[in-house]
This record gives C-alpha cells, structure tokens and sequence, in this order.
C-alpha cells in the first residue's frame, strides 16, 4: 500500500506570559501509515528538536471546542481579533503552551481528512491483509 505524508512548516508562538511569546518554528506531519496519529517537531534552538505525537481526532475536535485531557489539551481562541488554536503540552520534563494559527493548522487538517477520512484509519493500517496471511 501506498502510503502519503501530508506536511505543513508553520511558526508557532510559545506563549511565556499573557503579554509574551516567542516564535517556534514547527512540522506538522501526517502519516497515512499511522492513520489515527498527528505529529508535530518543534525546533527549539537546541541541537535536538522536540517531537510530540498525540490523536488526530484531539486536534481536529480540539480546532472547535475545548477537548483533550492529562499531557496535551486544545481548545480555539480569539486573540487580537484573530482566530488562534491553544495547545498544553505537559511531559515530565516541563510544560509549554503554544498558540497555532487556525487558519493553517484546519488547512492542513482538511488536506489529512481528505487523505484519510475520520472513520477510515483502520483501513490503513492493513490488519486485514495481516490477519488473512495468519490464517491461511
């Protein structure tokens, strides 16, 4: 099975204050090989640029309404008059919150939902085809 990856570079704003942020270059990427995932690489001025995974379906949900619980939440916002979506990302070695503009990241998740529709991520993962080898 063929499988595509859907990219887009964006710079996200790690908001440090309610009056600061500093830009964070950023990867979104999609995989049709790991159809239920999102995963983003934020290169953070250090040697190694950080990686996070979590559900598609959190950020999807997360662009209309607050959802997500425990190491990483979103939820959609207005600032300055612009629509933005809110990420929490806690992990044992800190905590940030990062601002996406929501004009990119729903593009870029309607490009992913048009690869993969909600609904159809089993199919990609190939268990079927899997499964019948195991049992002939």
């Amino acid at each position: 099975m063929q499988h595509t990856v859907v990219e887009r570079d964006l710079e996200l704003t790690l908001v440090l204050s309610p009056e600061r942020g500093v830009p964070v270059p950023a990867r979104l990427t999609y995989r049709t090989d790991d159809p239920y995932a999102v995963h983003i690489t934020f290169h953070v001025g250090s040697e190694h640029p950080v990686h996070w995974t979590f559900a598609r379906e959190l950020l999807v949900e997360g662009v209309f309404r607050p959802c997500g619980h425990g190491d990483v939440r979103v939820w959609p916002t207005t600032l300055d008059g612009r629509a933005a979506v809110l990420m929490a990302l806690s992990s044992p070695d800190g905590d940030a919150l990062l601002e996406v503009p929501a004009a990119q990241v729903s593009a870029w998740l309607e490009r992913s939902l048009r690869v993969v529709p909600p609904g159809s991520e089993s199919e990609r993962l190939g268990w079927d085809d899997g499964l019948a080898g195991l049992l002939t």
